[in-house]
């Protein structure tokens, strides 16, 4: 009987190889990873892989794209979606997603954040277009395809551009990518060459880009600068729209530059003479020259004579004999005017202009047409608290003050006397052309009366009249032919009156002595309590109101005034101008 001998264990060494390689093996089959296959069979329109795992997978066809020729055999790179389907217990693939993370991998590697790619615009989308960069499709945003807002996008599809990546996304698995951003830093550049070679006093050409109610942004092919409504024009600008529209081209001086802070000053006035520095020789002092109103203010219009020149028409160099309140009463904007050069401060820039003085001054020949002492007529224009205005010509009145308004009455307010819109005659009494001023006379266009008041109203004598006006001192009494005289408080009542509106009332009709009479001073003293005195009596009060000796007349109350007084108290109160009626 044979025996055999017992086989010898294998080397330990090589098992252990063994086993790992197995292992390697085992390890790269994990969910999500990359493999190798072949294709085994084709059922159907599935293809089953063997990817060398225990058991096979299968993808289907429509993952090798359209029109793909797929046989048994061919060697496929897959991606392990599940290892075991708990179905069908086999291993789920993948091509199409193995596809995918070849290429996103390939893009990792060729594209990193900040790199600038060229791409073409391939379709606009909801939020921005899509660019076809080589094989990757990227995402532009629309507010990454210009420095200003786009409005619409069509117009940019087909168009090839470059592109810098501004975002890698490994989540999405695309391409964010900008435009704007290229352009911003090509501008940045280009600005910081173009505000390193700029110089004060030089001109540049360029174009406006927006404009605001203080001025216009100008770009300077490259860089914006200010041009503020000030140095636009050497005369008057309400508005730069007035003289500037965007997209308009024009040269400009530098004025000033900030380089720190990125700032330029331009001025369009400065690159032409400044027409003020001959401005004595163009228009000299009394020339007469034509305008255009350019500018109204309460207190006086704007005129521009010449371009960037302008002046100031104030109201009161508008007419010789007009009242004007406000410059829109006589001018409107636009208006063509003749006016004359008055003065002219080169330093301020300020020119003086007159419209007025292109005509003849009506008050240089006021006294030729007005002469002292002869009779004018004319409409009451206004009144005043001490006389009337009367219109003689269209823009020359005369003033009736109320003392020329009676020969007999004491006129407190010429409404006493007249109303407007009346017409009257007057005399002229005085003419100051210097002044502008007439001064004319109601009373003189009428005999003086008091050349017969003595005759008419002997002392002593009794009269009687109506109650006119009422004063703290007295009342005044009207007569015949409006002839006032006054009664004095002390001469009322035998009693003391305190009040004279306690005794007497106006329109009342009352009986009186005249105890006074003044021509020279046009008085007439009356006295109510002399109706109950004898003659005696009456004289002795006719002396003491002429400022005689005393005479005594009566031992009762004589009221608030002694007779010794009566003079003075007469003289007072024909003197007081302040009385109203009805105290």
């Amino acid at each position: 009987m044979a025996i055999r001998k017992p086989t010898a264990p294998a080397d330990k060494s090589a098992a252990m190889a063994e086993i790992l390689a197995s292992a390697g093996k085992e390890s790269k089959f994990v969910n999500g990873s990359l493999v190798e296959g072949t294709v085994s069979a084709i059922k159907n329109d599935e293809a089953f892989i063997d990817i060398g795992y225990k058991s096979v997978g299968s993808v289907g066809l429509d993952e090798f794209g359209e029109g793909a020729a797929v046989k048994v055999g061919d060697k496929v790179t897959v991606m392990i979606v599940k290892l075991e389907d708990e179905k069908t217990g086999m291993v789920e693939l993948s091509k199409r997603r193995a596809d995918d993370k070849i290429r996103w991998e390939k893009i990792l590697d060729r594209y990193v954040e900040g790199c600038v790619v060229t791409g073409t615009i391939k379709s606009a989308v909801r939020g921005g277009l899509l660019v076809q960069i080589d094989d990757v499709e990227a995402f532009l945003p629309g507010s990454q395809v210009e420095v200003t807002p786009v409005k619409d996008l069509e117009p940019y599809v087909g168009q090839t551009f470059e592109f810098k990546v501004i975002k890698i996304s490994n989540e999405r698995r695309n391409l964010i990518v900008s435009r704007r951003e290229l352009i911003e830093g090509t501008m940045a550049e280009k600005r910081a060459t173009l505000l390193a070679s700029l110089q004060k006093g030089e001109v540049r050409k360029g174009r406006v880009k927006n404009i605001t109610d203080f001025g216009a942004f100008v770009d300077l092919d490259g860089i914006d600068g200010l041009l503020h409504i000030t140095d636009m024009s050497w005369g008057r600008v309400k508005h730069p729209s007035e003289m500037l529209k965007v997209g308009q081209e024009l040269d400009v001086m530098v004025l000033d530059v900030d380089r720190e802070r990125e700032r330029i000053s331009l001025g369009l006035k400065q690159t032409t003479d400044n027409p003020w520095s001959t401005i004595q020789d163009q228009f000299p002092v009394g020339a007469r020259v034509s305008g255009k109103v350019v500018n109204l203010a309460a207190y006086g219009a704007f005129v521009e004579i010449a371009p960037g020149i302008e002046g100031l028409v104030h109201i009161s160099e508008f007419s010789w004999t007009k009242r004007v309140a406000r410059a829109s009463d006589m001018l409107a904007i636009g208006d063509e005017v003749q006016v004359v050069v008055l003065s002219v401060d080169v330093e301020n820039q300020k020119i003086a202009l007159g419209i007025r003085q292109t005509q003849a001054n009506p008050w240089d020949t006021v006294q030729e047409r007005f002469p002292v002492g002869s009779k004018v007529h004319g409409k009451v224009r206004n009144f005043t608290t001490y006389g009337a205005f009367v219109e003689l010509e269209e823009g020359i009145d005369g003033m009736i003050h109320v003392s020329d308004m009676s020969w007999t009455r004491k006129i407190n307010h010429p409404s006493e006397c007249l109303q407007k819109g009346q017409e009257v005659d007057a005399v002229v009494l005085d003419v100051n052309p210097k002044e502008q001023r007439i001064s004319l006379g109601l009373k003189q266009t009428m005999q003086d009366p008091w050349d017969e008041i003595a005759k008419r109203f002997p002392v002593g004598s009794v009269v009687k009249g109506k109650v006119s006006k009422i004063a703290s001192f007295g009342a005044f009494i009207e007569l015949e032919d409006g002839v006032d005289g006054l009664v004095h408080i002390s001469q009322i009542s035998d009693q003391r009156v305190e009040k004279v509106k306690d005794a007497l009332e106006v329109g009342q009709d009352v009986e009186a002595r005249v105890v006074k009479v003044d021509r020279g001073e046009r008085r007439i003293g009356l006295s109510i309590r002399a109706m109950s005195m004898t003659e005696d009596e009456v004289q002795g009060l006719v002396a003491e109101a002429a400022g005689g000796e005393k005479t005594p007349v009566s031992s009762k109350s004589v009221g608030s005034e002694e007779l010794g007084g009566l003079s003075a108290a007469f003289d007072n109160a024909f003197a007081n101008v302040e009385w109203q009626p009805g105290n």
